[in-house]
């Protein structure tokens, strides 16, 4: 369990985002602490992909703040979030289907290429060469560590489903993050791609040292490798806590686990 007294990697305060008259995010807030997995949960339409569009800067929030490592980073353009070690994959696949997936999974490393247009021309002379080959080696480690040394050639458009979001993730953790966003890893997997997915978050968080922010639909995965759950629901933030405290929090069984719980006023509690 994170102390309280730890410093957050991830800070966000009192978010508001809206699209026209529709809040999607009212008030959120929460901090995710260093080497945490950290789970996103609720019910369809509850804001956490918009929650996870802002921390990347996909979208910008009419207020509040986000913090990454201390720095303010609530205007910041996505380009400049992902140079400071915040990576993500999508919802929906966003892989380039034309291109191989050694080809992809070397996009991530875009933002770690010292050499430019000029300086690459004259390849053989100025360390080009030998910043591609370590390129190379590091993306190699990651097909490694995913196992998908098998496809690495392949076209990514003719794989599985569940082949591409492994491509996908590959390509995330090509950045080298400190912190990984991951919006739904496990969805449309069968039961043996799920285990294979969440041995993966959990290796990535335990042995490369990478926080991780979920969210997942999936209550067994999450309740199994979180370390805290935050349950948004229609945009509000109704809970915080550990998994058991999560699964036993009667708000969250009522939104989220369809139960209804009698007392109202304990309804109005949330987890510290």
């Amino acid at each position: 369990m994170v102390q309280s007294n730890d410093a957050a990697v991830l800070e966000v305060d009192g978010l508001v985002l809206s699209f026209g008259g529709v809040k999607a995010l009212r008030d959120v807030g929460l901090r995710v602490y260093e080497n945490e997995v950290f789970s996103i949960i609720g019910p369809n339409g509850a804001g956490k992909t918009s929650l996870l569009n802002c921390i990347s800067g996909r979208y910008q929030p009419q207020q509040g703040s986000i913090r990454f490592k201390g720095e303010d980073i609530t205007r910041h353009k996505p380009s400049k979030r992902c140079e400071a070690g915040i990576g993500r994959t999508f919802q929906n696949l966003a892989l380039y289907n034309h291109m191989t997936v050694l080809d992809n999974i070397l996009v991530g490393r875009h933002h770690q290429l010292k050499n430019n247009f000029f300086t690459g021309s004259l390849y053989w002379f100025t360390g080009a060469q030998r910043e591609e080959l370590e390129h190379r080696r590091q993306v190699e480690d990651i097909i490694d560590f995913l196992e998908i040394s098998h496809i690495r050639k392949a076209v990514a458009g003719t794989l599985s489903y569940g082949l591409r979001k492994r491509v996908e993730l590959a390509r995330a953790v090509a950045l080298r993050p400190a912190l990984l966003l991951l919006d739904e890893p496990m969805a449309g997997m069968n039961h043996e791609e799920k285990e294979d997915m969440a041995r993966y978050i959990i290796d990535l968080n335990e042995e490369w040292g990478i926080t991780i922010v979920m969210i997942e639909h999936d209550m067994g995965v999450v309740m199994d490798i979180s370390s805290r759950v935050a349950v948004l629901d229609f945009g509000e933030k109704i809970a915080e806590g550990t998994p058991a405290e999560i699964m036993a929090h009667p708000r969250v069984r009522a939104a989220y686990l369809g139960t209804e719980d009698a007392d109202p006023a304990a309804q109005e509690e949330t987890v510290a």
